[in-house]
């Protein structure tokens, strides 16, 4: 089988950029292609969506050459402040509170705004000659061969490739034609996500506040202003929604506080609706998930990304290593070690964000009791606490090479 490229990455989100990068800097041809034109993810302008990255996340990026380009506009996230809250009320007095300076690693992670994070790999992958840009450009069809597989494009055309990752999404539809199903039910909520601009700072203290509804997150951004992702049943956020500037401002405040000062918008605010959504596989013959194209996670605990990109990273190394060796990269027996390393620990992420929100996003006073008391417990316990912060800062494991701050 004759192919056109080394590794076909159908997405361009964030995951396949990253991919493409990781896979180049092993020396890989890679072929990246994007149902959006580069121009329409290029000028996006400041829409309040930000990631919340590990401390692991942000050393891949490193690794990568990345890193230098996006540390400027990154916020670092030095304490996480967790307790329960009702609107109007002052914060439960039990709660968790996480410290970077309990690890000797750094700060646990970073806050970095969806522009400045994309801009700045669509300007590496331009720049790699071993990556080709296939964009406005839509896969309808694919056939798995013995040595490869097919791509049929929606412009009338074929590629060829070893192996076709899906980092395209939810909605997957490299999956789908590889017959993969999903497991996915809705949680009957929807997040509200918006920036703020605030007098009083921040001082680098990330917030999750366990309403009787849902989660509600305050997330440091660089200068004095915060990222939102508040969580509400779907039919209390389609209200809040519709409401003017004024009016959703007036219902955001009584929740966070006056902790922020004086608070205003900044820049525009949207709206998602929640739920699970896990891929039964993440591999197929000749294709490979990752991302929220294999597991699709409710943003408790803002790990979304960061899964993702530990999938990338795995799934580099595993690609890096099977050529080194003289193997196929788009084998079975590469493929099912990709899915070895990196299924157990999906599905423990998906199942326990699944859990954390049936327990947190309600009312009862048994419940809000009981885990009041448990948070406090963790609290009072280093050992255990110190647990926690590695785990947010993505530092427990088995790290693929990358997210440990090394070449592949």
């Amino acid at each position: 089988m004759e192919f056109d490229t080394d590794i076909a990455i159908i997405g361009g989100g964030l995951n396949g950029p990253v991919l493409a990068l990781a896979l180049a800097s092993s020396g890989l041809q890679v072929t990246l292609i994007d149902t959006l034109e580069v121009k329409i993810r290029r000028n996006a302008g400041f829409d309040g969506r930000s990631y919340a990255l590990a401390l692991s996340s942000a050393r891949m990026l490193e690794a990568l050459g990345l890193w230098q380009g996006i540390a400027d506009q990154a916020q670092p996230m030095l304490e996480i402040k967790v307790t329960d809250g009702r609107a109007g009320e002052a914060p439960s007095p039990m709660f968790m509170h996480f410290d970077h300076a309990e690890i000797e690693e750094g700060p646990m992670g970073y806050m970095v705004e969806d522009r400045h994070l994309r801009r700045h790999l669509l300007d590496a992958v331009k720049g790699d000659k071993r990556i080709r840009q296939m964009n406005g450009e839509t896969v309808i069809g694919q056939s798995a061969e013995a040595t490869g597989i097919t791509l049929t494009l929606a412009s009338g055309g074929t590629l060829r490739a070893r192996l076709a990752v899906g980092a395209d999404g939810r909605g997957t539809g490299t999956g789908r034609r590889a017959g993969i199903g999903r497991v996915e039910w809705a949680y009957g909520q929807t997040a509200l996500v918006c920036a703020l601009d605030h007098t009083a700072p921040h001082n680098g203290i990330a917030h999750q506040l366990f309403m009787p509804s849902g989660p509600l997150a305050i997330l440091p951004l660089s200068g004095n202003r915060s990222s939102i992702v508040w969580s509400e049943t779907a039919e209390t956020a389609k209200a809040i929604n519709a409401l003017s500037d004024a009016g959703y401002l007036e219902v955001l405040r009584p929740r966070i506080g006056d902790f922020l000062g004086e608070i205003g918008l900044a820049g525009a605010r949207y709206t998602y609706p929640l739920s699970l959504s896990l891929a039964q596989n993440m591999v197929a013959p000749r294709a490979a998930l990752v991302g929220d194209a294999a597991h699709g996670v409710h943003p408790i605990a803002g790990q979304g990304l960061n899964a993702g990109l530990r999938d990338v990273a795995a799934l580099a190394e595993v690609i890096a290593d099977a050529r080194r060796r003289g193997e196929d990269p788009g084998s079975d027996a590469a493929l099912a070690r990709y899915q070895e390393w990196r299924r157990f620990d999906n599905t423990t992420l998906a199942l326990a964000t699944d859990s954390f929100n049936r327990l947190f996003s309600n009312d009862n006073p048994v419940i809000r009791m009981a885990r009041d008391i448990g948070m406090a417990a963790v609290n009072a316990m280093p050992g255990l606490r110190r647990g926690f912060i590695r785990e947010a800062a993505g530092l427990t494991g088995e790290l693929p090479r990358l997210m440990q701050g090394r070449a592949l």
